[in-house]
């Protein structure tokens, strides 16, 4: 069912080789909507940018097309969970927030207001000043000290 066959390179990028034959060199998966449907709509690109193939639906792959794709993106979608913020600098931006994530506690530059990003569900993406996201899936499931922190930004 695939139209296309994937492997690494010994550098360990990956490598598209299409049904026609074709060979296409350090291909990136980017997902079209990675927060809403994670696992819909992904384009294989090419290092010049072109979709060479487009998959529907992340499941249907075969597993080892499929694992190579998780294992890419994996990597690329650094992602954090906001579980927690325990206390913020000031409630002027620029401020540090120091938060606890699922990756461990941090702190976090917020610049302004515009890098703070409303999701579906009563989720939030926020920027810090280096680029990382941190995600909130549900800002009403937080406890009750990071939800009044979190208010006077939104």
């Amino acid at each position: 069912m695939s139209t296309f066959n994937l492997s690494r390179n010994p550098a360990g990028r990956l490598i598209c080789t299409l049904a026609d034959g074709t060979v296409h060199a350090n291909v990136t998966p980017v997902r079209a909507f990675p927060l809403a449907a994670p696992g819909e709509g992904l384009a294989l690109m090419s290092q010049e940018g072109h979709e060479i193939a487009w998959i529907p639906l992340l499941s249907q792959l075969d597993p080892t097309n499929r694992s190579l794709i998780e294992e890419e993106l994996s990597n690329r979608e650094f992602m954090p969970e906001i579980q927690r913020i325990e206390a913020v600098s000031s409630f002027a931006t620029p401020s540090t927030w120091t938060i606890s994530t699922s990756r461990g506690t941090t702190d976090m530059v917020l610049k302004g207001e515009e890098d703070i990003r409303r999701l579906p569900d009563n989720g939030l993406l926020i920027a810090d000043n280096h680029g990382i996201q941190y995600l909130i899936r549900d800002r009403k499931a937080l406890d009750r000290h990071s939800r009044k922190i979190l208010e006077r930004f939104l």
